[in-house]
């Protein structure tokens, strides 16, 4: 049994797909390209895959994460190249490594989000974020399934900042960007809750939706505030991992096809 595990994007319009529908579309897509998957089992068998923690709808994603399980060894990239060409473009297959490690899903400490404010002033985006971290506990409200919940948003805000506005703009109108590292605690606390802290804290509500991009995700380092690779301890484990019984008896027969060197004669 192999487990391959990858990275997929959502972008331009498809970032409103829900995971309902992206995991719609990826089943097709292992049908397309022939995955040999594995599959559970009970009277309504699944192919084996698990998804871990996927951006809420309406937000796009630089790094969105699943495992596959397969009954026959593939190699990552080739497959990762056969799925992207089953997906719909925007939700790309980007990476794939094959699982070499336990507890992936404990390695999404925290996300790296961009928030893209239309209408709102530069200044008045700093004036706001720095009132938000000066603040000890930021309390929101949300919605769920169990009614209306009110929690901490501050709590789980790594790193805050405002960002230039981009220089690509065709116009001048203002436009903020927000920087955010936020760690996964529960209940989750997301961009939407960051931006009800701003408007509770200082009053910042823009005009517009924010547009929201999730760039990373993966292991927090606690120190700097940054969020690294989680799929860097597989690809380690492989390069560190000894030579498997195929790969020996590959490289016992190309040794063997090898022509004499100069100076050695057949017996």
């Amino acid at each position: 049994m192999q487990r391959i595990r990858l990275r997929y994007t959502k972008r331009g319009r498809l970032r409103f797909t829900s995971h309902r529908d992206f995991q719609r579309a990826f089943e097709r897509a292992l049908r397309r390209a022939e995955v040999p998957m594995a599959y559970s089992a009970g009277f309504t068998p699944h192919p084996k895959v698990s998804y871990a923690n996927a951006a809420p709808t309406g937000t796009g994603s630089e790094a969105e994460y699943l495992e596959i399980q397969l009954t026959a060894a593939r190699d990552p990239e080739k497959l990762r190249a056969l799925l992207d060409e089953s997906m719909p473009a925007g939700l790309d297959i980007t990476d794939a490594v094959e699982a070499h490690t336990s507890s992936f899903a404990d390695r999404l400490q925290a996300s790296v989000w961009e928030l893209r404010l239309d209408g709102v002033r530069a200044e008045d985006a700093e004036r706001a974020v720095a009132a938000f971290l000066a603040a000890e506990t930021v309390e929101v409200e949300r919605r769920t399934k169990n009614g209306l919940r009110t929690f901490d948003a501050r709590a789980a805000v790594v790193r805050l900042e405002a960002l230039a506005a981009p220089v690509d703009r065709p116009d001048l109108t203002a436009c903020a960007i927000l920087r955010l590292v936020v760690r996964h605690l529960t209940p989750a606390v997301r961009p939407d809750d960051v931006l009800s802290g701003l408007r509770a804290t200082a009053d910042l509500a823009p005009p517009v939706p924010a547009a929201v991009t999730r760039l990373a995700q993966g292991l927090l380092d606690e120190e700097s505030g940054t969020v690294t690779d989680p799929l860097a301890p597989d690809r380690d484990a492989a390069t560190a991992a000894p030579p498997t019984a195929a790969g020996l008896s590959a490289a016992k027969a190309t040794a063997g096809d090898s022509p004499p060197k100069a100076g050695e004669g057949s017996a």
